[in-house]
């Protein structure tokens, strides 16, 4: 895709939203890795 297709699509997706900035760690991939709610296939 071509940059200026690309800059105008985001900033027609992004004009009237909320961008909402978070920042710390994500738990989805700790508890992955912890294999907090898997369930081994049997």
């Amino acid at each position: 895709m071509d940059r200026t297709i690309a800059t105008a699509l985001v900033d027609r997706l992004l004009h009237h939203a909320h961008v909402i900035v978070t920042h710390g760690d994500s738990v989805r991939p700790a508890d992955a890795l912890a294999g907090k709610g898997v369930t081994p296939i049997a």
